[in-house]
């Protein structure tokens, strides 16, 4: 046990996994508010909406992530000198590159957010919007009131997915200097190459331990609020 004493003696683990809980929580509540957007302009019937959300869709999600964010990071921020946070601040760097990981993941997991949701849009019979329009309600009106939240629950299963699938990609900001969970892990791998095993188990662990409890309570809202037809 003497190498695991020595990681986190030496390293701020607890810290690093906190980095990427933040990442997550912001990247997913971002991601959750443009997919909801998104999803909206692919079935509305506006003809530039719809093609705006086609796009928006196919380029984002079949652009690499690590792309995405040297792009936020190094080309927007770094190149344009265009900030998100002061740049007087004592923490300019380390919030900066936080803020522009989150821009990256939240765009980027907004693509399979909002097909998701589109899927669960699809899901509702087409005789609810029908029966909410013969009463008067309007398209946005249609979609908040009748179909959304029918939608939501029905898409619970892959927005859960899509979460998982958004903890583990925060890896990807190691490349430009924030400092999570795989930022850590490459230093410890680093100064610490004997220790090579107990590195992996420490990130493996890290990783279920934030996974597993999210699987299970998506498992279980997915069961409790599907729509009964």
């Amino acid at each position: 046990m003497s190498g695991l004493g020595t990681l986190f003696a030496q390293y701020n683990v607890l810290g690093a996994f906190w980095m990427t809980v933040q990442l997550t929580v912001w990247g997913a509540l971002g991601a959750l508010v443009i997919g909801t957007v998104v999803a909206v302009c692919r079935v509305s019937p506006v003809g530039v909406l719809q093609t705006f959300g086609a796009w928006f869709v196919t380029i984002l999600r079949n652009t690499p992530l690590t792309l995405i964010v040297a792009l936020c990071s190094l080309g927007i921020s770094n190149n344009l000198k265009i900030h998100l946070a002061p740049s007087d601040s004592n923490t300019f760097i380390v919030d900066n590159g936080f803020r522009w990981a989150v821009v990256a993941l939240a765009f980027y997991h907004a693509t399979f957010v909002a097909e998701a949701i589109r899927s669960g849009i699809n899901t509702v019979p087409k005789g609810q919007a029908e029966a909410a329009r013969s009463i008067g309600l309007g398209f946005g009106p249609t979609l908040r009131h009748v179909v959304l939240p029918q939608a939501f629950r029905g898409a619970i299963a892959p927005l859960g997915n899509t979460l998982i699938a958004l903890t583990k990609n925060t890896t990807v900001c190691a490349t430009v200097g924030v400092a999570e969970a795989a930022y850590m892990m490459r230093n410890m791998i680093e100064f610490n190459p004997s220790l090579l095993y107990w590195i992996f188990a420490i990130m493996a662990t890290g990783f279920v331990i934030l996974t597993l409890p999210m699987g299970l309570l998506f498992t279980w809202l997915s069961n409790r609020l599907a729509v009964r037809r």
